[in-house]
């Protein structure tokens, strides 16, 4: 009668390291291995069709579209929760030329500079950094809008807009962005030298310089199934 061989010994450190391994690929395969989750988090596709514009030639600085951007949507006088962002391309310090916004020139070129939501096209990185889906669009505009009643105030939208132009209400602990006022965008009409215009949507992302680098963002792969289409076609 032949006797059972013994299972093979395996020291503590064999058996975290082996179960360690299976976490990793069961992981993995949750994420890669059958493909139904690269899905892209945002399913935005449908462009805006408005999108406000400065001129900052014709800008004099008197920030009354920050004023009437909260006073509008907050209810109260608060340029830090505006969101259009005003900032003079003049940059001087003890180190000489000092970060923030890109200037144009050695030291600025002294205009002053309207940021705006460029109301980006898919993928929205806003939209796709919210692991709530917390910004959707709006009809009939179809503007980029932070719903509040899912937003649960992480902060991941604004460190992954390159343009800086998400804000953050600390009172209330809710983000918000530029989501065109309707259709009536109240920094145009506040605006006293017509610095500001509302025109129909067009794709500025390629245009106007990043201002920060995001540190939330979404990987590619998280994408290829909605570009999948374009890129065969392109082959």
């Amino acid at each position: 009668m032949s006797k059972k061989k013994p299972p093979p010994s395996c020291s503590r450190r064999e058996f975290i390291k082996v179960g360690g391994l299976a976490v990793i690929g069961f992981s993995a395969f949750g994420i890669h291995g059958d493909g139904q989750n690269k899905e892209p988090l945002s399913t935005i596709i449908k462009k805006a069709q408005g999108l406000v514009i400065g001129d900052p030639t014709s800008c004099i600085g008197c920030l009354r579209c920050e004023l009437a951007c909260t006073e509008f949507n907050d209810g109260k006088a608060s340029p830090s929760l505006s969101r259009i962002k005003i900032s003079r391309n003049m940059n001087f310090g003890p180190k000489g030329v000092f970060g923030g916004r890109p200037v144009q020139g050695n030291w600025g070129n002294g205009l002053i500079i309207q940021d705006l939501c460029l109301q980006c096209p898919h993928p929205v990185p806003c939209a796709n950094a919210c692991p709530n889906d917390a910004i959707i669009v709006q009809p009939p505009l179809y503007a980029r809008v932070v719903n509040p009643e899912k937003c649960e105030g992480c902060r991941m939208c604004l460190h992954s807009c390159p343009w800086d132009m998400m804000s953050f209400d600390q009172e209330v602990e809710k983000a918000s962005k530029c989501f065109l006022c309707n259709g009536q965008p109240k920094c145009v009409e506040a605006c006293p030298s017509g610095a500001l215009r509302y025109i129909s949507w067009i794709d500025l992302t390629d245009r106007v310089p990043l201002r920060t680098v995001p540190t939330a963002a979404v990987s590619p792969d998280l994408c290829l199934a909605c570009h999948k289409d374009k890129k065969d076609t392109k082959r």
